[in-house]
């Protein structure tokens, strides 16, 4: 569990983090989003001891993070994909985090496996790896030490759509089994697919954090539906007819109610749906609305 107390951090006059709370808890994807410069990724180098804050604090797991003894078999940390040595290997840079942390050599191939980084691939050097194949090590690198507790600032730039689809599932089914992953990411359909929680930070504030359901039915407010038939004009007709708002969208409509009274309808007028969703506000339209004051 993350705990994530009062925390801001201020460089002179500007004030980066402003007084952030949450809590990103076991068994949960915590999706952390937010426009550029709103404050993600320096919350993420507080939590790891990377940057001091300047006031309040971060536990993992009851502690701060360099009180915790030999922390990366506790908490994996991917915050730059880049940042190892551009000479060594991603075999060698993997192994070196074993010894470190106190693992037998076969972890490391136990991960690259996991991964799907080839023998052949573990033995080029950082600098001759693409975005993709250095965000695979990096995660590689972050479950190394199988830790509870995954923190992951934009995990998925730079993969190709299989390994979006791949790191989708691994980091569920990591929660599945107890784990906590905090989530930073501008994959905004990705996280809406995976995330369990979310908090929306915007000029270093929080600006809405719970439940993803909760949150998007929050923002969606009364039922709408989208709606395309081959006949609208008698869909509309029937709709009307039970008092429900009809507008024309697109090819189809866009109906105020939700999508059982549409279908219902349809059923009634003997007309055959083509298309039939919900009109509901989705993760972009929130994140947007809320985050608008801090976009550029």
């Amino acid at each position: 569990m993350i705990t994530v107390d009062r925390l801001t951090k201020a460089y002179g006059t500007f004030t980066a983090v402003d007084d952030v709370s949450f809590v990103a808890h076991p068994g949960r994807v915590t999706g952390f989003l937010g426009p550029n410069g709103a404050g993600k990724s320096t919350s993420m180098r507080v939590m790891v001891g990377l940057t001091p804050p300047t006031r309040g604090q971060v536990t993992i797991g009851g502690r701060r993070y360099h009180d915790i003894p030999n922390p990366g078999r506790h908490v994996g940390v991917l915050l730059d994909a880049s940042a190892q040595h551009a000479g060594r290997t991603g075999r060698e840079i993997l192994s070196i985090g074993a010894q470190t942390m106190g693992l037998p050599r076969k972890r490391v191939d136990e991960m690259l496996s996991l991964v799907g980084l080839t023998d052949a691939e573990s033995r080029r050097r950082l600098r001759n790896y693409s975005l993709g194949m250095k965000q695979r090590l990096g995660i590689a690198h972050a479950l190394l030490g199988d830790p509870s507790v995954l923190i992951l600032d934009e995990p998925a730039n730079g993969l190709d759509p299989a390994g979006i689809r791949w790191m989708r599932g691994l980091l569920k089914g990591y929660a599945d089994r107890g784990g906590t992953v905090l989530l930073s990411s501008h994959l905004l359909h990705e996280v809406e697919q995976i995330a369990d929680e979310m908090i929306l930070i915007g000029n270093g504030r929080i600006v809405a954090q719970g439940d993803k359901r909760a949150l998007l039915a929050d923002a969606a407010g009364a039922a709408t539906t989208l709606v395309t038939s081959l006949d609208n004009p008698a869909l509309g007709t029937e709709l009307a007819r039970n008092g429900v708002l009809v507008e024309p969208a697109g090819e189809g409509l866009r109906v105020h109610a939700t999508t059982e009274v549409v279908g219902r309808a349809a059923l009634a007028a003997g007309v055959v749906l083509t298309d039939l969703r919900s009109g509901a506000a989705g993760l972009e339209d929130l994140f947007l609305e809320l985050t608008a004051v801090a976009a550029r």
